[in-house]
């Protein structure tokens, strides 16, 4: 599913019954608790009731295998036949990972499967064929796999073994799973030595995660181009454009079947890879083929970027006329774009337009929020609060909301109103708890949360999820797989499921991002998760607005990969592992392997010039630097050496360490000789955007961090959201 859904909203993306109660009334529950369970019909809360009973095997399994096997063998021993069914899959799966086939053997065999109606039979019936092949014998169990469940993602992992001494059994994998991993891989195998169009459009329409995707689409279009059907045009196109090659993805989308969305990602794609005649024909185009579509009111005011100032003018006058939801946007940049004309006083009038005409636009929030600061500047801190309060009552939902509601606290107490100063920044942590200015409020509330100058020392108590919740989509299959634990089972099967991958719902597109993270896909999983912001339609953005509410959501969003290592060189700098965690999630996603345009590797993403330099401070050395920094263990050590350095460099404050990592020690040494007095105007008034964005990403992610697994940061937020 798609990586970067920009533009188009910044662009876009069964109910199976279990004990007669849906997977997805399960999933409202747990997102959404009580107020939900008023939904449904009275028989079916009981029932719900009774199978969110605590389960002992959902929650061993977040515990690591060498903690949970006592617990899982008693359970499959004693509990009742559901739990013990399910504690005895989690042991022997422990046991199958851990090379102990004979054990494994021994309480798969205890499994029924003669019984199909176990939803997990196929995968009792996989493993129990591994463990006959780890233990040397054949694996009988396969056969029975094959017989019974011919086309189940359980039987594609099969299926793909036995294919290495059996070529049919690959042949029937690409017939039968074309969607699962397995068969892309063997798709890919076969095109390493010969060609097809067939393997070629298998990987297109679902190894969009692969390294060798672009490759592949590439191969596609020189080889089989001529012979490709606007439809599977519109694959190819679909592909580039998830993997950001949008001049490669407009020319894609230029053959597809014509629609709103080919037409404007022709014009978008070319526009950003500098093909300026081929945008302005296909936003043209988008205009005159589809008048009253959605895409078409952003491509009139894409079209005016493309055009020379004066002709801009005629479809941002379109758009406003055609399409109110996009007026005040254009309004404001055709205000700009008369300032260019030199045309002031027309511009003023649009500007005023804009807020009294479109007062609950994004563009109505920006100027109010630029005249703020404006206002602030000039010292007049009763105008830039007004203007705050107005952005944060006629948008409360903005982007730009919480930044104005902070600054709003901020102005009043300089201003000596401490009561409204309080409000506004208890308002600005209830309403905005995710932001870096719900951190910020809460340091001037004077909550234990770490200021700049102090956080680097602190150590807060961590507290993991005890078990997973409900997904709001997917098979019962998927919802066990995923509870236990099963990441890799889940997420295959999860790709044999979803099928609506270009426009997916919203809950979809939550469990696509769910089983993104999983895997450790971590970037473009965490990126469906916050890209729901972006739905457009009012239903679509009521239902993200309940499942961001939701802890699974944004415990999803902020995941805590190696926090093992994290905890061990935080503990060896003398540096806060929250902190440490949030800059590595800015820096990497968390992806080991990444690598940045300017050259940096790993989690730590740093540059093979700054870690030769840091083994040398610390007395080591090696003789492959670029394996060194995708190695997990290395890539933090050298990190947090080097962000211990660089709060050293700063007298342990951690905003100038922080932007210091980014932006490098000379150009923040630059910055404080400019003057440095109240730290929240710094921030503001970074001269680098990229590095002003990265301290309020890295402070706000471990503002995140604390408020999501700190016990008493997290109580003293739900009390304050109560009252």
């Amino acid at each position: 599913m798609g990586k970067r859904l920009i533009d188009l909203g910044k662009e876009r993306l069964p109910l199976l019954l279990l004990g007669g109660v849906s997977l997805a009334s399960l999933a409202l529950i747990a997102f959404f608790g009580q107020a939900a369970r008023q939904l449904l019909p009275a028989e079916q809360t009981a029932d719900i009731q009774q199978q969110q009973a605590p389960n002992q095997t959902f929650q061993l399994a977040l515990q690591p295998p060498q903690v949970r096997r006592d617990m899982l063998q008693q359970l499959a021993a004693s509990a009742a036949e559901g739990e013990a069914y399910l504690a005895r899959y989690l042991l022997a799966t422990d046991l199958l990972n851990q090379g102990e086939a004979a054990e494994a053997l021994a309480v798969l065999e205890e499994q029924k499967t003669d019984d199909q109606s176990h939803v997990l039979v196929p995968y009792v019936l996989l493993n129990r064929g591994q463990a006959q092949l780890m233990a040397g014998e054949s694996p009988t169990s396969w056969n029975e796999l094959l017989a019974n469940h011919d086309t189940h993602s359980a039987t594609a992992e099969a299926r793909y073994e036995l294919g290495k001494q059996e070529p049919e059994q690959w042949e029937a994998l690409l017939a039968k799973n074309p969607s699962h991993p397995r068969a892309v891989e063997v798709a890919l195998q076969k095109l390493k030595t010969g060609t097809s169009k067939e393997k070629l459009l298998l990987v297109a329409a679902h190894g969009l995660y692969r390294e060798e995707y672009e490759a592949s689409l590439d191969r596609l279009t020189e080889e089989y181009g001529q012979e490709l059907t606007p439809e599977q045009w519109e694959t190819v196109g679909f592909g580039y454009w998830e993997n950001l090659r949008y001049g490669k993805a407009s020319a894609a989308y230029a053959k597809a079947p014509t629609s709103p969305t080919s037409l404007y990602r022709t014009a978008r794609g070319a526009q950003i890879a500098n093909q300026r005649v081929v945008a302005i024909a296909n936003y043209q185009k988008l205009a005159k083929t589809y008048p009253n579509a959605p895409e078409t009111g952003l491509g009139l005011i894409r079209l005016a970027d493309s055009l020379p100032d004066k002709a801009a003018l005629a479809p941002l006058d379109q758009a406003m006329k055609s399409f109110p939801d996009r007026a005040g946007e254009a309004l404001l940049k055709k205000a700009n774009i008369l300032d260019q004309l030199n045309s002031p006083t027309s511009a003023k009038d649009a500007r005023t337009s804009v807020l009294s005409q479109h007062s609950d636009s994004e563009a109505a929030a920006e100027l109010r929020l630029s005249r703020a600061h404006k206002a602030a500047k000039a010292n007049d801190l009763a105008t830039a609060r007004q203007l705050a309060e107005e952005l944060v009552t006629a948008t409360p939902q903005s982007e730009l909301a919480a930044e104005a509601s902070f600054w709003s606290g901020k102005w009043a107490q300089k201003l000596g109103q401490d009561s409204d100063a309080s409000q506004a920044y208890e308002r600005t942590l209830t309403q905005y708890p995710e932001s870096y200015f719900a951190w910020r409020s809460a340091v001037l509330l004077g909550w234990d949360v770490g200021d700049f100058t102090s956080v680097r020392y602190l150590s807060p108590e961590v507290s993991l999820p005890q078990q997973r919740d409900p997904l709001p989509a997917g098979s019962e299959t998927l919802q066990l797989l995923y509870r236990l634990g099963q990441n890799a089972n889940a997420w295959s099967l999860w790709q044999t499921e979803f099928e609506n991958v270009k426009d997916p719902t919203v809950a979809e597109q939550f469990t696509d991002g769910v089983m993104r993270v999983g895997v450790g896909d971590n970037l473009d999983g965490i990126f469906m998760l916050t890209s729901l912001a972006w739905r457009d339609e009012a239903a679509e953005q009521e239902e993200y607005q309940q499942i961001r509410v939701s802890s699974n959501y944004w415990k999803t969003v902020y995941p805590f990969p190696f926090s093992d290592l994290i905890q061990t060189w935080s503990q060896q700098r003398q540096l806060n592992p929250l902190l440490v965690t949030a800059l590595m999630r800015q820096e990497s996603r968390f992806e080991p392997k990444i690598r940045s345009v300017a050259g940096a590797i790993g989690l730590m993403q740093v540059i093979p010039s700054t870690a030769d330099w840091v083994l040398t401070q610390i007395g080591e050395s090696t003789d492959d630097l670029e394996a060194t920094l995708e190695n997990p263990n290395e890539s933090i050590k050298l990190g947090t050496w080097y962000l211990d350095y660089t709060h050293r460099e700063y007298n342990d404050n951690s905003m100038f360490a922080v932007a210091s990592y980014n932006a490098g020690p000379g150009a923040v040494a630059d910055w404080i000789t400019r003057g440095y007095d109240d730290p929240d105007v710094f921030v503001k008034n970074i001269p680098f955007a990229e590095t002003q964005g990265y301290v309020e990403a890295v402070f706000g992610g471990y503002w995140n961090y604390l408020r999501l697994y700190n016990p008493a940061i997290s109580q003293q937020m739900a009390q304050l959201t109560a009252q």
